[in-house]
């Protein structure tokens, strides 16, 4: 049960209200978490400006929504989830690697090591060593990659986060 009202941009105020109706001037309809966001026009506006960020990440997506998968099987967000398992089929990741993805691994040993940096920096980033990054430069990601890890993880924080204390479920989001 949502516990935050969902605004439209006839229900907004402000800044919100802006934003509201920009998104639904560009896409047509926005979801439920968008518009329970609204009720923050600070949160809201930057949860768009990190995604948008986030969209010119060199981080292959096939990688970084193996990322987003293991962040939100810890944090715990449904709707997150079963966003980011649709959106890596749309891309091309087989079943196999979801289960590992939501375990923290991969098959790949080079995904598996980006992966586990990911969830270390969700957890615990103090514990993030020289080696590990070596490691990764080893298997071919550059430091704009490795650095790309921390926008994945955040904004799936945010996002998770806010699902969570705003009680969104999966079934209860009715579009981007």
């Amino acid at each position: 049960m949502p516990r935050l009202t969902r605004l439209t941009p006839d229900t907004a105020v402000g800044a919100s209200r802006d934003l509201l109706t920009d998104l639904v001037s560009r896409h047509g309809q926005i979801g439920d978490m968008v518009s329970t966001m609204a009720n923050s026009p600070a949160v809201l506006g930057g949860y768009l400006q990190l995604s948008r960020a986030m969209g010119r990440a060199k981080l292959d997506r096939r990688i970084s929504e193996r990322i987003s998968i293991a962040v939100q099987a810890q944090q715990g967000c449904g709707l997150c989830l079963d966003a980011h398992v649709s959106a890596a089929r749309a891309v091309g990741v087989d079943e196999e690697e979801f289960e590992r993805a939501h375990k923290g691994t991969s098959a790949d040993p080079a995904i598996a090591a980006i992966i586990t940096l990911a969830l270390q920096i969700y957890r615990e980033p103090t514990s993030i060593a020289d080696e590990q990054i070596s490691a990764l430069r080893e298997h071919g990601y550059s430091h704009r990659a490795i650095a790309d890890v921390v926008g994945v993880v955040a904004l799936n924080i945010l996002t998770g986060a806010f699902n969570l204390l705003a009680g969104l479920t999966p079934g209860s989001d009715t579009g981007a």
